[in-house]
C-alpha cells in the first residue's frame, strides 16, 4: 500500500464555513468541523488542519494575503506534499493571483477552493470542490490554482463570473490546468510558464496604494489629479475594447502623461473579459504607449491589480515595474499577445 500524501488544510472562513446567524450567513465552522463532513478524505490522505482566519472573503485584504502566504510558506518548509486553502469565493481570484506572485518558484500544489453554499447544506458544492482540490494535490499540479466545479484553474487566470451558479469561475485567456471526468483527473500540465528553478521564496512585501478605474464615456480627467493628490503609486485602467479612451473634449491622455512623469505606474487592460488589449491597433492606443502606460495585454484585472501591488512592494523604480510586467512569472500573461 502506497504511503498517504501529507496535506496541510488551511481555513480562512468564507461561505464553505458559514452557518446561519441573526445577521445572515457568517463564517463560523472551524477546520475540524469542515473535515467532519469529509471524514473519508482521511482514509486517503494524512491531513493536518489549521485555522488561520475566519472571515467573509470581502474582508480579506492585503494583510490577510500576507498571513495566508506566510502560513503556506510554513507548510512548504514543513515538507507537506501539498496545501489546500478554503476561502470565500468573492475575492478568491484576487487571493489566488497575489499568492502566485508572493510565492516565487513554487514547486508544490497550493490549491484554493470554497463553495457557493455552506458545507452543511445538503445541496452544497463544497464537498465536490474539496475532493477536486485534494485530487489536484494528488496529481501534483504545481503552483497556485483554484479548484471549482471539477476544474483546476491557474490562480492568476481565474475570474469569478457568476454569483449563484456552481460554475462560479472561468479560466480567462488560458486553458484549464486539469479537469475531472468520470474516468478521473485529467492533468493537462499546461501552465504556460517556465518551470520554476531555485528555492521557493516568500516575497510578501506589498504596496496597497493602487487604484482601479473603469473608464466610462465622459470620465472627468480631473480624477487623475485627485489620485495624484491622494499619493497613489499605481493606477490600473480598464480601457475600452482593445485599449481605447477618449481625448476629445475630455482629454485623459494629458493627465495620464502627468501621472507617469511623476513616477506613478499606470497599467492599462481591457474591460472585455476575453482576449488581449493591443495598443498598436488604434491611434488612441499608440498615444497611450507614448504616455508611458504599461500594457496589461491579456491579463485579468485581478492579476493586474495584484501584480502591481506586489511589484510596487518590491521596487520604487518605474522602469523596474515595466520589467516586471514584461515578465511572465506563472502564466499570468501572454507576452506575445
Amino acid at each position: 500500500m502506497s504511503q498517504k500524501k501529507r496535506v496541510l488544510l488551511l481555513t480562512t472562513g468564507g461561505t464553505i464555513a458559514s452557518e446561519n446567524s441573526e445577521a445572515g450567513l457568517a463564517p463560523q465552522l472551524a477546520s475540524e468541523g469542515i473535515l467532519n463532513y469529509m471524514s473519508d478524505l482521511k482514509d486517503y490522505y494524512d491531513i493536518e488542519a489549521r485555522d488561520i482566519l475566519n472571515l467573509d472573503s470581502s474582508n480579506i485584504q492585503a494583510e490577510e494575503w500576507q498571513t495566508i502566504a506566510r502560513a503556506v510558506m510554513q507548510g512548504i518548509d514543513e515538507d507537506y506534499d501539498g496545501i489546500v486553502i478554503t476561502h470565500g469565493t468573492d475575492t478568491m481570484a484576487y487571493t489566488a493571483s497575489m499568492l502566485s506572485f508572493m510565492l516565487q518558484n513554487l514547486k508544490k500544489p497550493v490549491v484554493i477552493t470554497g463553495s457557493q453554499m455552506p458545507i452543511a447544506n445538503m445541496l452544497t458544492d463544497a464537498r465536490s470542490n474539496l475532493y477536486t482540490a485534494f485530487a489536484a494535490v494528488d496529481c501534483g499540479i504545481k503552483g497556485v490554482s483554484i479548484a471549482f466545479d471539477h476544474k483546476i484553474i491557474n490562480g492568476c487566470r481565474a475570474v469569478k463570473v457568476r454569483t449563484m451558479g456552481f460554475e462560479a469561475f472561468e479560466s480567462v485567456n488560458a486553458p484549464y490546468l486539469g479537469e475531472i471526468y468520470a474516468n478521473g483527473m485529467h492533468n493537462y500540465n499546461n501552465r504556460e510558464a517556465a518551470e520554476p528553478t531555485g528555492e521557493t521564496v516568500l516575497k510578501d512585501k506589498l504596496c496597497t496604494d493602487v487604484f482601479l478605474l473603469k473608464l466610462i464615456p465622459s470620465t472627468n480627467p480631473e480624477i487623475f489629479d485627485m489620485l495624484m493628490n491622494m499619493n497613489y503609486r499605481g493606477v490600473v485602467l480598464e480601457t475600452f475594447g482593445a485599449g481605447g479612451m477618449h481625448y476629445v473634449r475630455r482629454n485623459l491622455l494629458d493627465k495620464l502623461k502627468m501621472l507617469t512623469e511623476k513616477g506613478i505606474s499606470v497599467v492599462a487592460c481591457s474591460q472585455c473579459l476575453y482576449e488581449t488589449s493591443d495598443f498598436s491597433i488604434y491611434e488612441v492606443g499608440k498615444r497611450l504607449l507614448d504616455c508611458g502606460v504599461i500594457p496589461g495585454r491579456d491579463m485579468t484585472t485581478e492579476a493586474v491589480v495584484t501584480k502591481l501591488m506586489w511589484a510596487l512592494g518590491q521596487t520604487n523604480d518605474p522602469d523596474e515595474i515595466h520589467k516586471i510586467f514584461n515578465t511572465n512569472f506563472v502564466g499570468e500573461i501572454s507576452l506575445n499577445a
